[in-house]
């Protein structure tokens, strides 16, 4: 593993401990709004990350880019500069009915392709452990239900390539047990047992792929879903401190 930080340009302290990280750069400009004393800590390579104080705690907002290789070196990198906790807020294409556009995924697993999510490297020939930490999963659940928001718990699928998704694959992965179908989350968890930090992910639904009519949401489409998660992970954030 190497100890230089080389696609972040930011510093020891320009880091939570307490992390967001999303795959789209505007979706941090939209959540650093509900930060205070908000700053921009890196800009290189489009990684837009901006770091600010959400009530007594101090969250950073990454992003994280697109698909499992971009992901993982930004999750290393955020570690090596600090990071105990990384929360994906994303968006995903559900893959059975009642997981419907705009509709919130709390996921308990993720698969993947064997020697996919850009972890081959890691562990050649072997499968790594792809669920999210469960302690701070469960708090993230509890305060959902406390919040009254409607949610579907389960596992996902962590694609690596986009446009192979088809009606076929989407009805197999149906039959497996997937409620949606995204790219970072696999690799997100297994580097959180890997090295070291904790990690949970929420899904918002931008899009339906066992539905005949075809759309896809964007990041302001999906606003109000993105706000409502943020606040309800740096809630959970704030009440866990600065906890190992």
């Amino acid at each position: 593993m190497p100890h230089q930080v080389i696609h972040l340009k930011a510093k020891p302290g320009d880091i939570a401990e307490n992390v967001i990280a999303v795959g789209d750069p505007g979706r941090v400009e939209l959540l650093s709004k509900l930060l205070s004393d908000s700053r921009v800590v890196n800009t290189h390579r489009g990684f837009l990350t901006i770091t600010g104080r959400y009530k007594d705690i101090k969250v950073t907002l990454a992003t994280h880019g697109i698909g499992g290789p971009s992901a993982a070196i930004i999750f290393e990198e955020l570690k090596m500069l600090g990071a105990k906790r990384i929360v994906r807020i994303g968006t995903a294409g559900g893959l059975v009915k009642e997981v419907k556009i705009g509709s919130i995924v709390l996921a308990t697993g993720a698969g993947m392709a064997c020697n996919g999510a850009g972890l081959n490297l890691y562990a050649p020939n072997h499968c790594l452990p792809t669920s999210p930490d469960p302690v701070l999963t469960f708090k993230i659940k509890e305060k959902l239900d406390e919040s009254n928001i409607e949610y579907h718990l389960g596992p996902v699928y962590s694609s690596d390539s986009f446009y192979a998704e088809d009606p076929e694959l989407a009805h197999r992965l149906s039959k497996l047990g997937y409620k949606a179908i995204e790219m970072e989350c696999a690799t997100l968890f297994a580097l959180g047992w890997m090295r070291g930090f904790k990690t949970a992910a929420l899904l918002v639904i931008s899009d339906n792929l066992i539905e005949e009519k075809k759309t896809f949401l964007t990041t302001m489409e999906l606003k109000e879903q993105f706000e409502t998660l943020a606040k309800i992970v740096m809630e959970v954030f704030n009440e866990l401190g600065n906890e190992r």
